[in-house]
C-alpha cells in the first residue's frame, strides 16, 4: 500500500502555488482591460483570467496525482479558479501539518457565487417552468404571415425568436415582430427577439432567372397514390395566408368576389394539360383551392371560372416569380468567381458535349479578390461544395471543385463561402449592418454581430448602439471562423465592456473553417472558456436538423441535443415539424438537467434495473 509521503505533498504544493501565482500574475497584467469591463463582469472577468492561467498548462499528472488523494482534480473549476486552487492548496498543508506534526498554514477564502444564472436572465429573459435551459427558434420569411404558429411555437416553449437580417428586409422582420408580441400578450409569456447582423460574411450572388414558372403538386404516398390535394392560396397581393398552405397565386378582387365554395377553376397548365381548383374556403380576404393533379403554371395562364349559363371568367396570372436553376457542380469542374455583379451561369457545352465556358457566379463583398492567393482552399453552402483556388486576378478567381455530391451538387444564390486559410481582414461592420441596426434598434433585445474576427469590431458595434441611445441592448458574439475562436479571451473581455451579453457556438461556418474533426473539440474548449467567463452561451445549428425536416430524428441528432444542455440555450431551425421538435427538446433538456449542469454531474437517483438482494442461507 502506498503511502504519503512529506516530499509528495510539498511537489504537490509547489505546482499549486505556481498555479496561483501565475493566475494573479495574469490578473495584474491585464488590470487595464479588467477595469474597463461593465461592473456586472469584475468578478467574472478576473476569473476568466484566472482560468486562462490555468488552461496554459498540461496539468493531467497533476490531477491524477490530486484525484488519488481524495482532492478536487481541478476539472471543474470553470466557474470559481481562484477558489479552487486555494481550497485545494488548503487541503495539502492540512496533510503536510498531520505529517510533519505541524500547525497548517490555512488560507480563509470566500468563493465568489458564480453570476452566470443572472447573466443568463439578463441576456435571454426568464426559463420556461420547470426548464433551466432557454429554446431559441430561427424565423423564416414564411412565418411573418403565419401567427397561429408563432403563438403555438411561444406555448409549445419558444423563449427566444432569431430574426436574421441577411434574409429578407423591413417589411418582413417588423411583421414578424408584431406576430411575436401580438402572441406574447395572448400567451401571457415573455420571447426574447434576437437580430443577427449580417455582418461581412462573403455568400454567391445572383444567378440568371429562368423562366416565370409555378409548379404545385398534391402530397403522395408510397405507393405513388394521392394522399391529399395540394392547397393553393388565391388572393390579391399583400393579402396573407391564413395558415399552411402549399403555394400562393394573386389574383385580381374583382375576380376573387365571384368564387364561391365549391366552384371550379380550370387552366391548362404549361404542358397543355387541362387541371382544375375545386374552391374550399373563402376567407380572410382570399380563396382556399384543392388541386389533385400536379401542374405547372406560367405567367399569362388564364384561370376560367365557370359561371351560369355557360359563361366563364377568365384571370390572367401576373407577377408569377422566376424560376431559378442553381449551379450543379462536379468534382473536377470550374467555376469562376467574379467581382462584377452580373448573373450567374451554369457552365455551356457544344453539340458534343465539350465545355466551353465554365460555371460562373458573383460574390458579396469584392475585397476578397485582392486578398486571396493561389492555392488556398474555398468552401461553398457550409462546406457542402469544397474548392481549391487555380488562379486570382483583379476581377476573377478560377476555382477548381474537389469535392462535391457524386451527381453534382447545387449551388444557389446567396450561399455562405469560406476562405478558412485566408486573410480577409473584414474587421469592421458593413454599410448593410449600420443601415439595418437604425430598424433593429427599435425592436430588439440583443443583437448578434456575425462573423466578429477582432475586438475592434466588437467596440465598434458597442459604440453604434451608444450613438443610437439603444446602450441597454444586449450583445451576442458568433463565434462562427477561425479568427474568432483563436482571438475568444480578447473578443469576451471587450464584449463585457458592456452588460448584458453573450456568445453563440454557430456551429455551421465554425466546422467549415476549423474542419469537421476538430469541432467536437472546439465546441467544449468554448463551453468551458464562456463559463469562465461566467457568459451565456447559445448551442446554435442543426441541432434535431432531421426531426424539424422530416419529422423524425437520428439517434446521433437525440444525444446532440441532450449534449446541448450544456449550453443555456439551445437554437433550432424552422422546418415542417418545428413544434414536434421544440416538444422534443423541451423534453431532454427537462429530463438532462437533472443528470447535469455544465460539466458537473448531478447524482440523482438512477433509473437502472433493481439489484436484487442475495437470498439468505
Amino acid at each position: 500500500m502506498n503511502t504519503i509521503s512529506e516530499k509528495s505533498i510539498k511537489g504537490l504544493l509547489k505546482k499549486v502555488e505556481e498555479l496561483l501565482q501565475e493566475a494573479t500574475a495574469l490578473e495584474e497584467e491585464f488590470g487595464p482591460v479588467v477595469n474597463k469591463v461593465h461592473p456586472s463582469y469584475k468578478e467574472s472577468s478576473r476569473n476568466l483570467l484566472h482560468y486562462l492561467a490555468l488552461r496554459k498548462h498540461d496539468i493531467r499528472e497533476l490531477q491524477g496525482q490530486l484525484s488519488r488523494l481524495g482532492l478536487s482534480s481541478l476539472g471543474r473549476a470553470e466557474s470559481h479558479v481562484q477558489a479552487t486552487l486555494i481550497a485545494v492548496r488548503n487541503q495539502l498543508r492540512l496533510f503536510l501539518s498531520h505529517l510533519t506534526n505541524t500547525s497548517p498554514d490555512v488560507v480563509p477564502f470566500a468563493s465568489i457565487p458564480s453570476e452566470l444564472p443572472s447573466h443568463i436572465t439578463d441576456l435571454l429573459g426568464e426559463p420556461s417552468p420547470n426548464r433551466e435551459s432557454r429554446i431559441m427558434i430561427t424565423f423564416a420569411a414564411d412565418m411573418a404571415d403565419d401567427y397561429p404558429l408563432v403563438r403555438d411555437l411561444l406555448k409549445a416553449g419558444m423563449n427566444c425568436a432569431r430574426i436574421n437580417c441577411a434574409h429578407d428586409d423591413t417589411t418582413v422582420w417588423e411583421k414578424m415582430v408584431e406576430q411575436i408580441r401580438k402572441a406574447e400578450q395572448e400567451v401571457g409569456r415573455r420571447c426574447i427577439i434576437l437580430f443577427d447582423l449580417m455582418g461581412p460574411k462573403l455568400r454567391t450572388g445572383s444567378l440568371k432567372p429562368g423562366p416565370k414558372v409555378v409548379g404545385i403538386h398534391p402530397k403522395i404516398d408510397e405507393l405513388g397514390q394521392i394522399s391529399a390535394p395540394a392547397t393553393v392560396w388565391l388572393a390579391p397581393p399583400g393579402v396573407p395566408a391564413p395558415g399552411r398552405i402549399d403555394k400562393t397565386l394573386r389574383v385580381s378582387v374583382e375576380w376573387l368576389a365571384h368564387l364561391k365554395v365549391g366552384g371550379k377553376i380550370t387552366f391548362k397548365d404549361t404542358r397543355r394539360r387541362k387541371r382544375t381548383f375545386t374552391v374550399a374556403e373563402m376567407k380572410g380576404g382570399g380563396a382556399l383551392v384543392h388541386l389533385r393533379q400536379s401542374a405547372y403554371l406560367s405567367q399569362g395562364t388564364d384561370l376560367r371560372l365557370a359561371l351560369e349559363k355557360g359563361k366563364e371568367l377568365k384571370e390572367k396570372l401576373e407577377a408569377l416569380p422566376p424560376v431559378i436553376f442553381p449551379l450543379t457542380l462536379k468534382t473536377g469542374q470550374e467555376l469562376i468567381l467574379h467581382r462584377e455583379n452580373i448573373p450567374g451561369e451554369p457552365a455551356r457545352y457544344d453539340k458534343e458535349g465539350n465545355q466551353i465556358a465554365a460555371a460562373h457566379i458573383s460574390c458579396t463583398l469584392p475585397e476578397v479578390f485582392s486578398r486571396v492567393k493561389k492555392g488556398e482552399p474555398i468552401m461553398f453552402d457550409d462546406g457542402e461544395i469544397e474548392g481549391i483556388i487555380k488562379k486570382v486576378t483583379p476581377d476573377e478567381l478560377l476555382v477548381e471543385i474537389t469535392a462535391a455530391d457524386e451527381e453534382g451538387s447545387k449551388l444557389r444564390p446567396d450561399k455562405g463561402i469560406n476562405l478558412p486559410e485566408s486573410d480577409l481582414q473584414l474587421h469592421k461592420l458593413t454599410e448593410k449592418d449600420r443601415e439595418d441596426l437604425a430598424f433593429v434598434v427599435k425592436h430588439a433585445d440583443v443583437v448578434n454581430l456575425s462573423f466578429v474576427s477582432n475586438p475592434g469590431m466588437v467596440e465598434e458595434l458597442q459604440q453604434e448602439l451608444q450613438n443610437l441611445n439603444a446602450g441597454h441592448i444586449g450583445i451576442m458574439l458568433k463565434i462562427e471562423t477561425k479568427a474568432a475562436f483563436k482571438k475568444l479571451p480578447l473578443l469576451l473581455l471587450t464584449l463585457m465592456q458592456k452588460h448584458p451579453a453573450g456568445i453563440m457556438i454557430a456551429r455551421g461556418d465554425l466546422a467549415v473553417e476549423l474542419g469537421w474533426k476538430r469541432l467536437a473539440e472546439v465546441q467544449e474548449e468554448i463551453l468551458w472558456i464562456t463559463e469562465a467567463a461566467h457568459l451565456p452561451v447559445v448551442w446554435a445549428t442543426q441541432v434535431l436538423e432531421k426531426l424539424t425536416k422530416k419529422g423524425r430524428p437520428s439517434r446521433a441528432e437525440i444525444t446532440d441535443a441532450a449534449m446541448a444542455q450544456r449550453a443555456d440555450c439551445i437554437m433550432l431551425n424552422k422546418g415542417p415539424f418545428i413544434l414536434k421538435s421544440v416538444a422534443v427538446l423541451d423534453d431532454i433538456l427537462k429530463r438532462m438537467q437533472e443528470h447535469q449542469y455544465k460539466k458537473f454531474s448531478l447524482l440523482r437517483n438512477l433509473h437502472v434495473s433493481e439489484l436484487d438482494h442475495p437470498a439468505k442461507p
